[in-house]
This record gives structure tokens, C-alpha cells and sequence, in this order.
């Protein structure tokens, strides 16, 4: 469902000549974890994932140890190490500090050469039209996949790694809000309508409205999900469309 996440290769030492073991297991529980497999809160044991991948604990607690210092994993003394469950000041930051990142790309992504931002306007067009269509479809989690995809596409057209890296990092961490409810209909309609102005402000080449837009955006949809949160007495804080 991310836009960067592949499925593992089913023959995880093929790879090993290329790869630490330790990054191997590492990413196989990343995507166990983005997948749901894993859901927040739950505790990963590392018997049974040594076990599942026919590796010895060494590189299983490598790459948990890897996991814990990205925030999607918890060590708890005694206990063993859990799927992250964020509360709301932690969404509240991340969202804070989302926004700021997806309005710097905004920025430099509308500041692109015409060709390059006329393939991403491109891009982002057929993102907008698979959006719609799954709104239509009431396909919560289809539109979810697109509008990820939709900025991620703006991100990786800064052509910058630490801001990529530390994207996904934050995507990521508000991912795991987002498993526990990806059946709510928040804000898709109106989503969509600022995703078009986005597209067109990177269209005409204006990267101070389109950074103010990207802004508004994620703070906006963060915005609504406190508000839904609000009217049902409680509820999922990460569950918005941005």
C-alpha cells in the first residue's frame, strides 16, 4: 500500500550476497508491520520470526534494534519488543512536521525545468483520476494507496535522499494509525478538490502557492480527523485523508 514498499523475494538468501542478513529480516518485518500482519500493539517474537525465515535470533533482534530507532517498534523491559501504538501528541507532531516537509516539496517540485514538472503534472493527473474513481467506489483503502502515491510522486521529485528518508520515516509511523481503521470515509471529497489545486499550482510553475497549498492540505486533513474524532466521542486520530 505505500508507494515505496515492494514484497520481499520469497527466497530471502538469494539475496544475501547483496544484503546483510539483518536487512533482510528488517525489511520483511517492515512489511509485515505496513502490511498489518503485525498490527500496533501487538508483540513480535523472535523465536517465531527466526523460525518463519530460518535465521538465528541475531539478526532478528538486529533489525529490531534497527525498527525501535525508526519509532515503529517498542522495546519493553522484560517484556519484549511491540508494534508502536502512537497517541495523539505524537500524531499531532508528526502531522506538524509532515506538513512542512510536503510544503518544501511542494515548492521545489514546482520549481522543477518545464519538462520534468510536466511529466510529474502528468503523474499526478492519472493519481487525481484513480482517486476519483475509487471515491465513487467508496474504496476507502484503494483512494488511500493513490493519495499516498500522489505525494509520495511529489517528494521523490525533489531528488533529495535525507528528505525522502525521513518522509517515509514519518509516512510510515502515521501508517500505523491509519491500519487499525481504513474503512472511514474522511474528507475524501473535499481532499480531492484541494489535490486538484495542488496540480494545478505545480502546472503553471507557482511554488509559493503550491508550498502554502501542500501545507494547508496536511494540516487541513489532520484538521478533519480531530473533528470526526470530536463529534464521535473518541475514535482513531490518524485516520485521514492527506
Amino acid at each position: 500500500m505505500l508507494p515505496w514498499i515492494t514484497d520481499t523475494s520469497p527466497d530471502l538468501l538469494a539475496e544475501v550476497r547483496d544484503t546483510s542478513l539483518a536487512k533482510l529480516v528488517r525489511d520483511e518485518v517492515l512489511n509485515a508491520i505496513l502490511r498489518g500482519d503485525l498490527p500496533p500493539g501487538q508483540r513480535i517474537n523472535e523465536p517465531d520470526v527466526a523460525a518463519r525465515l530460518r535465521v538465528s535470533r541475531v539478526p532478528v533482534r538486529e533489525a529490531l534494534r534497527e525498527l525501535e530507532s525508526t519509532g515503529l517498534v517498542a522495546a519493553r523491559k522484560h517484556a519484549g519488543v511491540f508494534v508502536r501504538v502512537l497517541d495523539p501528541k505524537e500524531i499531532s507532531n508528526l502531522y506538524e512536521l509532515r506538513s512542512l516537509l510536503d510544503g518544501h516539496a511542494g515548492r521545489r517540485a514546482a520549481a522543477l525545468d518545464r519538462p520534468r514538472r510536466d511529466a510529474l503534472v502528468k503523474r499526478l493527473v492519472t493519481l487525481g483520476r484513480e482517486m476519483k474513481a475509487n471515491a465513487r467506489r467508496r474504496d476507502v483503502q484503494a483512494y488511500y494507496a493513490a493519495n499516498l502515491a500522489f505525494h509520495w510522486a511529489i517528494v521523490e521529485a525533489t531528488d533529495n535522499e535525507p528528505l525522502t528518508r525521513t518522509y517515509q520515516g514519518i509516512v510510515q509511523q502515521l501508517h500505523l494509525s491509519r491500519l487499525r481503521n481504513l474503512s472511514r470515509d474522511v474528507g475524501m471529497k473535499v481532499s480531492i478538490l484541494e489535490h486538484d489545486q495542488i496540480v494545478a499550482a505545480l502546472d503553471d510553475g507557482d511554488a509559493a502557492l503550491c508550498q502554502r497549498l501542500q501545507e494547508h492540505h496536511v494540516n487541513a486533513a489532520h484538521g478533519r480527523l480531530l473533528e470526526t474524532e470530536g463529534k464521535n466521542g473518541g475514535g482513531d486520530p490518524g485516520d485521514g485523508m492527506s
